[in-house]
């Protein structure tokens, strides 16, 4: 009997496309329904928690309190979209919910995550996996990317300029000279679609004024041969699938991590958040 071949989730012209572009539309859905549909149910609860002062918008890094998310963060159906990129050895880098409410929800402005991480990665290898939630539209302030841009000009590290923070997610957007905003892309996504982009890349997202709420879980891996900083108790990675291969520590997905949230909140709360 001839051994089960088992399809990698993406061809070998989708990983090009996605090194090429440094984003790629995965069209489909991601996780079984029913997996998918007790993802949403967790969010919801994780969101009806949320003090009234934070915004929906800033749920950065929420497996930190809520383990439970490992169900979803590790499934096969993620980790197998990720492994063509950075290969059989993952590590969890991040996770944020992006939630915009209905009517009032936040712009991203224009940013390169690298900026965000400058001094914690190495290499600047990081592959987000954006997973709607909700549907992701043009009306509703679905991501933007401008293309390549993960390889030319800046290559994850423009200047930026400060934004009104009562207005935007962040404090600060990529100066105009920096950007070519003629050539962006609307990700539009479906519930249970997602898209890959790389961290260098720039992106961002127009506010939603509609009557629809949009929400996006990302979550960001890279290969376990990266070498992660010293994050001095304010963050943790963990060993998503297969061994280390940069002498990195990580952090045990059945707990939470309190006293990290805490460190956070001490210093860097939703500031300049993943």
């Amino acid at each position: 009997m001839k051994p089960t071949v088992i399809e990698p989730r993406l061809t070998s012209q989708q990983v090009e496309a996605y090194r090429r572009d440094g984003y790629l539309i995965h069209d489909k859905p991601v996780l079984p329904q029913e997996k998918f549909l007790g993802l949403k149910t967790c969010f919801e609860k994780i969101l009806a928690d949320l003090p009234a002062e934070e915004r929906p918008e800033a749920m950065d890094v929420p497996h930190f309190m809520h383990p439970e998310l490992f169900e979803w963060a590790f499934h096969d159906a993620i980790l197998d979209l990720v492994e063509p990129i950075v290969g059989s050895n993952i590590a969890l880098f991040s996770t944020h919910f992006i939630c915009k409410p209905k009517g009032n929800g936040r712009r991203v402005p224009w940013h390169e995550d690298s900026a965000y991480w400058k001094g914690q990665v190495d290499p600047m290898e990081v592959v987000t996996v954006w997973l709607a939630l909700d549907p992701s539209l043009k009306q509703n302030g679905c991501m933007m990317v401008i293309p390549c841009t993960h390889r030319t000009g800046r290559r994850g590290f423009s200047d930026y300029s400060n934004v009104d923070p009562a207005k935007n997610v962040f404090v600060n957007e990529i100066i105009q000279e920096h950007r070519d905003d003629s050539r962006r892309v609307y990700v539009e996504l479906q519930p249970n679609h997602c898209s890959l982009h790389d961290g260098r890349i720039q992106h961002g997202s127009e506010p939603n004024t509609s009557t629809l709420r949009r929400c996006g879980w990302t979550l960001r891996f890279t290969s376990t041969a990266v070498k992660f900083a010293d994050f001095k108790g304010a963050h943790q990675v963990y060993l998503a699938r297969g061994r280390d291969l940069g002498g990195n520590i990580y952090a045990d997905p059945t707990k939470a991590y309190p006293e990290v949230m805490a460190a956070r909140g001490a210093s860097t709360r939703y500031k300049n958040s993943h």
